[in-house]
């Protein structure tokens, strides 16, 4: 990316907002404080500076109060800097507080035209592309109807397809795919792939670390209103989420997510790697399972199992002990079941481990608990970050110019 012009330049920003102490509730607490409020300095940012690059797709991350809205806003015109400056280069249109310029009471028509030359459209520029953004929005039925009947979902849909319809050689976007149903943001994300490949700049500001890896050519990450870290998104976004991620602290149950009959119940689960006990890991260690259990009475010979999924989402695996016909004597007291995992294929992301013990037949549910460890992976021996597992596959391309 050497060699290209600067479409966007922060120099030194910094941005302070004032915290009050105490407010005086009374005239007679005002005159006592002489007509002062008591208030401290906040810095949201701190002499931030970094360039974004004409063509390129820049990420901004960080965790909730770091500073990315003030700093999105400050870029868009919104706030003005306490210290510092930004420069832009190019004309830009900014994708955040969707639908600011709306009028209530005019119809959607008319509120295109009046949101639209707001962002800098001319009139004639404006009904050339008329169609273009109604049919965008997917409103063409409700378009001559006053925007405070639409739907939240329907006002931010019409108010995206203006922004994204203006034109812009710069776009500044806040959560790239927090607009509209899955088919709309579907839409939205193949506009932005469009833009990209036209050469247009864009600067994302997102907690979706997935589309800052597979979308940005670089990033900065911002730690309490000052740059932490700049560079190559996948980097990154693995030394971040390191970062956010705790190994002393054990993930809790959830209230309600143990079932069965109880006779035999797991008490806790722990995850080690290298004989130490983590909740993160990296794609390809070597990770043990531990399940601490108690059995109240003698149950006949259980069976022991894991689900390993996606936080939230699919199953990638489901072993059990009687899958490698492991069976035990009647059990009673408390014990330890470990599940070893060598080589472990799962790709970057949240994950968790659901147990089950039942009965040999696997029909009766002594205990099953719904996450009973949570857990996070991040970047080890391979680059892939979409699916749930690598593969581990060997690439070969031939040809005349290969």
């Amino acid at each position: 990316m050497t060699g290209q012009a600067t479409a966007l330049t922060v120099d030194g920003v910094s941005k302070t907002f004032k915290v009050h102490q105490e407010r005086a509730n009374s005239l007679k607490q005002y005159l006592a404080a002489r007509g002062r409020n008591r208030y401290e300095e906040f810095y949201a940012l701190r002499n931030v500076s970094f360039d974004v690059r004409e063509g390129e797709a820049f990420g901004v991350i960080g965790h909730n109060g770091s500073g990315k809205s003030t700093l999105l806003k400050c870029m868009a015109g919104i706030l003005r800097p306490n210290n510092g400056s930004i420069t832009v280069h190019r004309r830009m249109s900014a994708l955040l507080e969707l639908g600011a310029g709306f009028h209530p009471e005019l119809s959607g028509r008319d509120n295109v035209f009046l949101n639209a030359s707001i962002l800098g459209m001319s009139r004639s520029d404006i009904t050339k592309r008329f169609d273009d953004i109604v049919e965008f929005s997917g409103l063409e039925q409700f378009i001559d109807t006053p925007v405070k009947n639409y739907s939240s979902g329907m006002y931010v849909r019409l108010a995206f397809a203006v922004a994204i319809n203006v034109d812009p050689e710069m776009l500044l976007i806040d959560e790239i795919l927090a607009v509209g149903d899955v088919t709309f943001q579907q839409r939205c994300m193949e506009k932005f792939v469009q833009f990209r490949e036209e050469g247009r700049t864009l600067v994302l500001v997102t907690h979706d670390l997935s589309s800052v890896r597979n979308f940005c050519d670089r990033a900065i990450w911002l730690d309490h209103g000052e740059v932490s870290d700049e560079g190559s998104p996948t980097e990154l976004v693995d030394k971040y989420t390191e970062a956010m991620l705790s190994n002393n602290v054990d993930e809790p149950l959830s209230e309600g997510a143990r079932r069965g009959s109880g006779e035999i119940r797991v008490d806790r689960v722990e995850m080690f790697v290298d004989g130490l006990r983590v909740f993160r890991v990296r794609t390809g260690d070597s990770v043990t399972f531990r399940l601490h259990y108690t059995a109240r009475e003698e149950v006949p010979p259980p069976v022991f199992a894991v689900e390993l999924a996606r936080l939230g989402g699919a199953i990638v695996t489901a072993p059990s002990s009687r899958d490698v016909d492991l069976r035990t004597g009647p059990v009673s007291g408390s014990g330890v079941v470990e599940i070893r995992m060598d080589d472990i294929a799962l790709v970057p992301g949240p994950y968790a481990i659901h147990t089950a013990v039942t009965g040999y037949g696997r029909q009766h549910v002594y205990d099953h608990i719904q996450t009973a460890l949570r857990f996070d992976v991040v970047g080890g021996d391979t680059q892939e970050v979409d699916g749930l597992v690598t593969m581990r596959p060997v690439w070969t391309i031939r040809g005349d110019s290969a």
